[in-house]
C-alpha cells in the first residue's frame, strides 16, 4: 500500500471523493484511475450505506444509487484490489461504524491491506470511541483518520491530534457534506491549534466545490477534500462522466498548486 503521508510530500494536497459502485463498480474503477490522472494526490472511497448520517443530499443520492446497483462490501473490495497495480497515490475508505463492526474488525482491516487501501474515515466513530478498532487497524498497517469539528475545543483538538494517524480531516462547518457557497468558520484559527500539537497534516472538507474555495483553503491547510461536487458531475453525467471528471479535477489541483 502507498503510506498517506506521500499524499502530502512537497505539496498540497488535492483528495477527491468517489462514491464505490456509482453508477456500477466497473465504472467506479474508471473513475478512480480518471481522477489520479486528473492530479488527484488521494483518492477517498466512500462505501454505500442505507443511513449515511453525515452526508448531505448530493451523496445520500449517490449512496442509493449504489446499492440499486447491487454494490456490498465485497464488491467494493475487489474493485479496489482490481486497480491496486495501477494505483500511484493512496487510497482510503470513508465509511460508517456499521458495515465495518459487522464484517468484523480483523477481517476488514485485513482485507483493506489486501486490496491496497491506507486510511479509514468513520465519521460516526468519535475520538473517545476509537479504542475497539483503531489498534486492529493499526495491526494490519492502516491507518485511521480523525475528525475535528469546528466546535471542538482546544482540549479535545489537542487530544485528537496527539494520537492521530495519516492526517486530520477538518470539517469546514457544522451540518453535512455538501456544496456551501460561503464558508465562515475561523480554519485559520482551527488549524493553528492543531499545529501547536503535531505536525501532521491537515485536509479542509465538506462544502468546498469552486477553484476559488480550493485555493483559498490550500493556503490554510495541507490539502482540501472535494466530494460532493464531484459526485454531483457523476450524478449528472453517469456512465459518460470521465471528461468532465477529469477537467473538473484538473482544474482544482491547478488552483492549489498555484
Amino acid at each position: 500500500m502507498i503510506e498517506i503521508s506521500e499524499a502530502f510530500r512537497g505539496k498540497k494536497a488535492f483528495i477527491a471523493y468517489l462514491m464505490a459502485g456509482d453508477p456500477n463498480l466497473k465504472r467506479s474503477a474508471e473513475f478512480i484511475l480518471i481522477a489520479q490522472d486528473a492530479g488527484a494526490d488521494l483518492i477517498e472511497i466512500g462505501i454505500p450505506f442505507s443511513d449515511p448520517i453525515a452526508e448531505g443530499e448530493v451523496i445520500q443520492a449517490s449512496s442509493e444509487r449504489a446499492l440499486r446497483a447491487g454494490t456490498r462490501l465485497d464488491g467494493v473490495f475487489e474493485m479496489v484490489y482490481s486497480i491496486k497495480g495501477s494505483m500511484r497515490i493512496p487510497m482510503v475508505f470513508m465509511t460508517y461504524a456499521n458495515p465495518v463492526f459487522v464484517y468484523g474488525y480483523d477481517r476488514f482491516f485485513a482485507r483493506c491491506a489486501e486490496v491496497g487501501i491506507s486510511g479509514i474515515i468513520i465519521p460516526d466513530m468519535p475520538f473517545e470511541e476509537q479504542g475497539e478498532a483503531k489498534p486492529v487497524a493499526r495491526e494490519h498497517g492502516i491507518e485511521m483518520i480523525t475528525m475535528v469539528a469546528p466546535t471542538s475545543s482546544k482540549k479535545r483538538i489537542a487530544d485528537i491530534v496527539r494520537s492521530a494517524d495519516g492526517f486530520v480531516y477538518l470539517v469546514s462547518s457544522m451540518g453535512v457534506t455538501g456544496v456551501r457557497s460561503e464558508i465562515t468558520t475561523d480554519l485559520p484559527m482551527i488549524v493553528s491549534e492543531i499545529k501547536r500539537s503535531s505536525d501532521i497534516p491537515v485536509a479542509i472538507g465538506f462544502g468546498i466545490s469552486t477553484p476559488e474555495q480550493a485555493k483559498q483553503f490550500s493556503r490554510i491547510a495541507d490539502g482540501v477534500i472535494v466530494g460532493s461536487a464531484i459526485v454531483r458531475i457523476i450524478a449528472q453525467h453517469g456512465m459518460e462522466a470521465g471528461q468532465t471528471l477529469y477537467e473538473y479535477i484538473s482544474a482544482m489541483k491547478h488552483e492549489i498548486d498555484q
